[in-house]
């Protein structure tokens, strides 16, 4: 099995009725009307609120099923002066969730404390452990970012004398946990208009309709009422580092939460911003690849509790000591990362047996159960196939699974349960636990299932082209109307553009197989970067097809424009319509 090289171009065709109509009746260019068609945005009152989202266009929490009876016991703990444990997860959607709502909790007067599992000890979301741990302190226990699969805790919780609130995202089961309410826009008969959010959008909802429910009752009289929108920085760290959709409601959050960690006074978000580099403003950029992989970085080799310190701290030294003791995880992190990395790769290329799969199923008791997500997530952008990764320990497994475009994770999971002890997520990301003696089987399923559901075109990555431009069309104001469009990410990808028959008129390698290149174009000079592409534009000569997104590079107090290179083939390739 050989990383995959070759990609596919799919130029989307938009209605030309549908563009008109947008720009007849809002004042965008054709081109951005194109760019919102191809996003699914077809009249002119959706495209106003998705370039200017407003927070007054969320969906009204209490329309999640569930939230009423969230909604009534909370105000009653408040009330009897109960203690609240919000029991979250140990990955940042978790660890923001349990941050935020402890937070609040404390601002109107909850009584509360928090448990975030141990990876190592504990394991992914409630457990027996865990729940015994918290039951002498708390009367209600609220989950976030998990506890939709948990049938058999919601089972203990109830012997234990604990009432249990389930607030979660991920994909339910068959049978849905008996507890005091379950939240999860996904669950069966929920009339909850936005599906794809995070777990820490659902924690906000719960906040905004618990603010409401106490100021209907007068709770606020004489006392500070907690502002909603100061906690969106923590709603924009925990969606963005999910990768869910940022559409809908999600849009919103991410949009005012950037705002808001741009501009956070809390100590915490400050000392993160310090230690990961980031002084400007803060885009979806600087939180994927600089913020959240800190925060994350101490769930996934120690304790994540030092996250959730870390965002509710508010004395500035220490926060900048926890600060520092994640960014040291994070580079212990990576170097582990590397190493499960390379070991895996020497693993496939070694092995003939792999020739002709469709499925990357590998399991090590050598490897780190806090990395391999990450390891798989790398997998899949090098092979382009479902991975799943797998650390053994003492005869059992702990998997982490990503998956690609056409090929629904969870579902092929689902199909592999006579195998495994316990599996939950969703399409494109899942974990799971396995007994080592069914590792064989499991894998020969999940590659049988991946055989059965994905033709040898899903193995190719597709670019999904926005438009062909000519090389004039490529300007200032292009890049500014672009920027119109944030937040990119998932949902809602950076627009990709195509030029053909550009002449390289020069090229500068850069360390780590990039380079820098210059294309001449009439009246002078575009100018591009290619991430890991130094090895495929080494075989291309003369003019070629460049796809690319486009953007303004800073530096050194400059400003220039700057096509950042998706993919490079020489002309006459081709591509397709979709």
């Amino acid at each position: 099995m050989k990383p995959v090289a070759e990609k596919r171009w799919m130029i989307r065709e938009c209605d030309r009725e549908t563009v008109s109509g947008i720009t007849r009746d809002i004042p965008v260019s054709p081109i951005v009307a194109r760019l919102l068609a191809n996003r699914g945005i077809t009249d002119s009152v959706a495209a106003g609120r998705f370039l200017s989202p407003s927070l007054t266009d969320v969906s009204n929490p209490f329309l999640l099923k569930g939230m009423e009876e969230a909604v009534s016991r909370l105000c009653a703990a408040r009330e009897r002066g109960e203690t609240v444990c919000v029991y979250g997860d140990y990955d940042v959607d978790g660890v923001t969730s349990t941050a935020l709502l402890i937070h609040f909790f404390r601002a109107v007067g909850i009584r509360c404390f928090y448990h975030i599992p141990n990876r190592l000890e504990e394991g992914y979301g409630l457990s027996d452990a865990g729940l015994r741990t918290v039951a002498g302190r708390a009367q209600v226990v609220v989950s976030v970012d998990c506890g939709i699969n948990a049938v058999a805790e919601a089972e203990l919780c109830a012997s234990l004398g604990l009432d249990l609130i389930i607030t979660d995202h991920h994909t339910p089961g068959s049978l849905l946990p008996r507890a005091c309410a379950v939240i999860n826009p996904l669950q069966p008969g929920c009339p909850f208009p936005f599906k794809s959010l995070a777990g820490v959008g659902v924690a906000f909802n719960l906040m905004v309709a618990l603010r409401g429910r106490l100021r209907e009752e007068g709770a606020f009289a004489g006392r500070r009422e907690p502002n909603l929108r100061e906690y969106l920085d923590f709603v924009a760290l925990g969606t963005i580092a999910d990768v869910v959709p940022l559409t809908g409601d999600n849009r919103i959050f991410v949009k005012y939460g950037l705002r808001e960690l741009s501009e956070s006074p809390r100590a915490g978000v400050k000392a993160l911003k310090d230690v990961a580099g980031v002084a400007d403003a803060v885009g979806c950029g600087a939180v994927g690849f600089r913020l959240a992989p800190r925060l994350n970085a101490a769930g996934r080799l120690e304790d994540a509790a030092r996250g959730v310190e870390l965002l509710l701290e508010e004395d500035p030294a220490r926060a900048a000591a926890i600060a520092a003791e994640l960014d040291a995880s994070n580079a212990e992190r990576q170097a582990i990362e590397g190493q499960i990395l390379s070991d895996a790769l020497d693993r496939i290329q070694n092995n003939s047996a792999m020739k002709g799969k469709k499925s990357i199923v590998l399991a090590s008791d050598a490897w780190h159960p806090g990395v391999i997500g990450i390891v798989a997530s790398r997998m899949v952008d090098l092979f382009h196939r479902p991975t799943v990764l797998i650390s053994l320990q003492d005869g059992n497994g702990r998997g982490s699974g990503r998956s690609i475009p056409g090929f629904n994770l969870y579902d092929a999971l689902d199909a592999c349960a006579g195998d495994l002890v316990k599996f939950g997520g969703h399409r494109y990301a899942a974990g799971l636990s396995i007994d080592g003696a069914c590792l064989e089987s499991f894998i020969a399923r999940f590659e049988e299932v991946s055989a059965s559901r994905l033709s040898a075109e899903d193995l190719v990555p597709v670019l999904r082209v926005d438009a062909e431009l000519l090389p004039g069309e490529v300007t200032p104001d292009l890049a500014n109307a672009i920027a119109s469009l944030a937040p990119f990410g998932a949902g809602n990808p950076e627009p990709l553009f195509v030029l053909r028959g550009m002449e390289m008129a020069q090229r500068i390698p850069i360390r780590g197989n990039h380079l820098k290149l210059r294309f001449a174009v009439p009246g002078g000079m575009l100018d591009a970067i290619g991430f890991n592409l130094a090895g495929k534009v080494g075989g291309l000569s003369g003019a070629v097809d460049v796809a690319f997104t486009l953007c303004w590079n800073e530096w050194n107090g400059r400003k220039n424009l700057q096509m950042n290179l998706k993919d490079i083939m020489q002309p006459g390739t081709g591509a397709e319509k979709c």
